[in-house]
């Protein structure tokens, strides 16, 4: 599908590491593995913002016959050994504890959250601001702080983030007046989950937000469903965007009739839109169909009832935005994966929306479709 406007306008080359903040702090050689998955809104001076993860990575992870990883502890940042023999390393982002009776990895980088001022565009870069970097501040966020996604809800910025830890895999929560300064609140979702997005705007006076609980067991829908059982999009409602409850009935589920979408999360926060002359909360969601080591990820678009965002009122399989090699063909040296857009922000550019997405965890892609586009005809 082509879009007006489709490019990266941010990547690895355009960090300044000298300004990290783990410059000077660890005695090893680091690089940006990733500048990627950008949650992006729009400023009081009607700029728009993108929050980039940066992934820092040890330019050589592996020698004395060891594997190193970066932790943050106490202010400080340190540098971990183990042995090979004990780990799997098949995985770039990331490597397996060998045996046990459940699942132990760690990462190849440390992530950081990079404010990134592009123009109302979206298409140039503005300023970035090494000032309001977001680092690790708690112990359950020692491995890192990543994938942002943003939300305004009444004047005021909510902003979700991944934070990682032995302690737990949880979703904290920032907020702030201006999208700058921003305040750490904490832990909002204790339970392991990726993709947090909380809706851009109350339903009946309640934060409502799309949560993706992981886990390694689920259940068999009958045979003959017309759903695949797996990870899938669940829905929460809060009445002050901390406090969180499971809605009883499930938000978007994975279709028994295509294997493109057989795994899927959520991708931008959902926000009032009309689609076919029907007004509700239009959802862009990540598809993974299995393929190679992490699947070919796709994103695709619902739209939900405004007083009821349970219900799904039109939906298309038909992918709106595809993993874009010839982006990424000037960065080819850098690329360490492939197959994946991963979508992360949308913001309202009149005639078409301005999406914002992780390319191939590796750069942010600003695309714009037209809203015309978005349509289950």
């Amino acid at each position: 599908m082509e879009h007006r406007y489709d490019a990266l306008v941010f990547g690895p080359g355009d960090v300044d590491l000298s300004r990290s903040p783990l410059a000077g702090r660890i005695e090893a050689e680091t690089y940006v593995l990733g500048a990627f998955n950008p949650g992006m809104t729009r400023l009081p001076n009607g700029n728009l913002l993108m929050m980039v993860r940066v992934a820092e990575a040890l330019r050589h992870p592996v020698r004395d016959g060891q594997i190193h990883a970066i932790r943050w502890d106490e202010g400080s940042y340190h540098v971990d050994a183990w042995p090979l023999a004990l780990v799997d390393t098949s995985d770039p982002r990331k490597f397996l504890m060998r045996g046990g009776g459940w699942r132990v990895m760690a990462l190849t980088s440390l992530s950081w959250l990079l404010p990134v001022e592009l123009d109302a565009a979206g298409t140039s870069v503005v300023a970035v601001h090494y000032d309001r970097v977001i680092a690790p501040r708690a112990s359950y966020q020692c491995y890192g702080v990543e994938d942002a996604r943003i939300s305004r809800v009444d004047g005021r910025y909510y902003m979700t983030t991944c934070s990682v830890s032995p302690e737990r895999h949880s979703t904290t929560l920032y907020t702030s007046d201006d999208a700058m300064d921003w305040t750490l609140e904490g832990i909002v979702l204790d339970h392991q989950n990726k993709d947090m997005l909380i809706f851009e705007g109350k339903v009946q006076g309640r934060f409502w937000a799309q949560t993706r609980p992981l886990g390694d067991l689920y259940f068999a829908y009958p045979p003959g469903s017309e759903w695949r059982s797996g990870p899938s999009i669940n829905l929460a409602v809060s009445p002050d965007a901390i406090h969180w409850k499971p809605h009883d009935r499930p938000g978007i589920r994975a279709h028994a009739a295509t294997t493109a979408t057989a795994r899927m999360g959520g991708g931008a926060p959902p926000v009032l839109a009309e689609v076919d002359g029907r007004e509700g909360w239009l959802t862009l969601w990540h598809g993974v169909e299995p393929s190679g080591v992490v699947g070919v990820y796709r994103t695709y678009w619902t739209l939900l009832d405004r007083d009821d965002p349970s219900v799904a009122l039109a939906t298309s399989h038909v992918p709106l935005l595809e993993p874009a090699p010839a982006l990424t063909e000037p960065l080819k040296e850098r690329m360490y994966i492939d197959g994946v857009v991963f979508t992360t922000g949308i913001a309202d550019g009149g005639d078409h929306w301005v999406v914002a997405s992780g390319e191939a965890d590796l750069a942010c892609r600003i695309t714009h479709v037209a809203k015309g586009v978005v349509t289950a005809g």
